[in-house]
């Protein structure tokens, strides 16, 4: 059954993405608002689209739901294999189980140890610029 729902919900979502699939509601909704006065602008007219609306948002919204929290459990597994394999910290394997708190004590801690490589990137390559200033001069006397 999982295996069905997920080709149709990818076939779906394909499909609904497509310029003509917009191009083809497009049309809907201006063939609709055409026959308005065929049918003197009626509660029936109208409840025609804000049901037929309502409906498709519906069911799109968990079609949607569905693909990115598969494509986003897909990224997940690509980075926690990157990480497994480089020199990253393992530690960050599976961070996305955590509450949005324990999340955020993470990245801050991140930033803050970037911050700190990044000054101390500058405070060396400043001494190397000093260095070379100082070296010529040396060697000239």
């Amino acid at each position: 059954m999982e295996k069905l729902f997920t080709r149709i919900a990818n076939t779906v979502a394909r499909v609904a993405g497509l310029p003509p699939t917009f191009a083809a509601c497009c049309l809907i909704v201006i063939v609709w608002a055409l026959s308005g006065p065929l049918f003197g602008f009626s509660d029936t007219w109208q409840l025609v689209i804000n049901t037929g609306t309502t409906i498709i948002t519906f069911l799109m919204v968990f079609l949607i739901q569905n693909t990115q929290n598969r494509d986003g459990a897909a990224i997940q597994a690509k980075l926690d294999e990157l990480i497994r394999v480089s020199e990253g910290h393992n530690r960050f394997i599976g961070i996305e189980h955590l509450t949005e708190s324990e999340v955020e004590e993470i990245r801050d801690k991140c930033e803050r140890a970037a911050k700190r490589h990044d000054e101390k990137i500058a405070t060396m390559a400043a001494k190397k610029a000093v260095a070379r200033k100082r070296g010529p001069k040396k060697q000239a006397a």
